[in-house]
């Protein structure tokens, strides 16, 4: 392994307004209180930023998107989208707020700077509608996405100590 560590930003996507949208930043906030991450892990809160979010992507040298992800699956289902995968020019919306963040990532790719380790991890949401909670679903599986997230760091050489036994629950 290298001694030349990369910058890893893990961006934790969604409307915490809008039910399971807000999954991104509930596994963010356990990734955050549950986890010691290495230092060459930044942890950031793009909420529903848009464009704003293109500076923060552009710094990355690797890229994990966390977000609540529609792919017609059943309710609470892991998704995963590799780079090539991600829907940067689909017309069909994949997630709620879809077409800033594919804005974003058509933009990046077109200027070059889109990393090429981006994956998006995510879940079915079960309910994206007006309310301040995620459904009892994902809310009982924040933590089950947070591990997910950490095995991928892990396997990209960025290992994280748990420091919270207890399951995280947003």
């Amino acid at each position: 392994m290298s001694t030349n560590k990369r910058r890893v930003v893990v961006i934790g996507l969604g409307n915490p307004l809008m039910g399971d949208d807000g999954l991104g930043l509930a596994v963010l906030d356990a990734l955050r209180t549950g986890y010691a991450l290495p230092p060459e892990v930044e942890l950031v809160d793009g909420g529903t930023w848009g464009i704003n979010l293109l500076p923060v992507i552009e710094d990355a040298d690797e890229l994990i998107l966390i977000d609540a992800i529609d792919a017609g699956q059943a309710p609470g289902t892991f998704v995963r989208l590799e780079h090539n995968r991600l829907p940067r020019y689909l017309a069909t919306k994949i997630s709620p707020h879809q077409v800033d963040l594919r804005d974003v990532l058509g933009l990046a790719e077109l200027r070059g700077t889109l990393p090429a380790d981006t994956v998006a991890l995510g879940m079915q949401p079960a309910s994206v509608e007006l309310r301040n909670s995620l459904s009892d679903l994902l809310r009982c599986r924040v933590r089950e996405l947070a591990d997910a997230v950490v095995q991928e760091l892990a396997r990209r050489g960025y290992p994280a100590d748990v420091f919270l036994a207890v399951s995280v629950n947003a």
